[in-house]
């Protein structure tokens, strides 16, 4: 049964509710977001919750209403910007994913101001950070077709940095499943089949057998 309190209640107070409760309701909540979008002040409030199930799920609201909806976002495109100086790891990466998503949308190109910055988080400590950097660049590089040849430069570039070895065969294997998702588009093939010819000697099975896969595909 209903509280018969909560009908006194805003619309942007029962979506707090809705993203409080323990069950996860991320999926509804989009949905009625992007019916009533006035309502995305209060997702972007809950980002900056103490409570970390309401600060994740509102962050996982951004991203999907990032993928379906991206326009929407557009105005707020600084908002996700300084959430990359976050110290929340998964805000960041959430961060990361919704600006490579919004390029679908950004007509001004206002990814160009931040590129070099996007793109030095693949130097980070974090091997998940740098990993969310290369998966999304599929990502980048289809909206973007301009920016494709740099994009593809900075993952033939991935073992250049200082890095664990399994961390550097891990990434290696995720920059193959990128390229594989816009093969098409990239203009230097044979420096990405030499790059996938590489890491067939990867100690990591996983990789290897990316690689393996690609250069069957592509190697010819």
């Amino acid at each position: 049964m209903k509280d018969p309190e909560q009908n006194d209640l805003s619309q942007g107070e029962k979506i707090t509710l809705l993203i409080d409760q323990k069950a996860d309701l991320t999926d509804d909540i989009s949905q009625v977001i992007l019916e009533a979008p006035e309502l995305l002040d209060t997702v972007f409030k809950g980002v900056s919750s103490s409570t970390p199930r309401v600060k994740f799920r509102c962050a996982k609201i951004l991203k999907i209403i990032s993928v379906k909806q991206p326009i929407l976002l557009i105005p707020s495109w600084d908002f996700f910007i300084n959430l990359l100086d976050s110290d929340n790891k998964i805000i960041l990466w959430n961060a990361l994913d919704i600006l490579a998503n919004l390029t679908s949308a950004d007509r001004d190109h206002k990814f160009d101001k931040i590129y070099q910055r996007y793109y030095k988080f693949l130097e980070d400590e974090s091997m998940v950070t740098a990993a969310h950097v290369v998966e999304n660049s599929a990502v980048i590089a289809s909206n973007r077709p301009d920016l494709q040849k740099k994009i593809t430069e900075k993952l033939l570039k991935i073992n250049n940095i200082p890095r664990d070895g399994e961390c550097n065969a891990i990434l290696s294997g995720k920059v193959i499943q990128t390229f594989e998702n816009y093969f098409d588009a990239i203009e230097d093939k044979e420096e990405v089949i030499k790059f996938a010819r590489e890491q067939n000697k990867s100690e990591r099975n996983a990789t290897k057998l990316k690689a393996h896969k690609f250069i069957k595909k592509h190697g010819n």
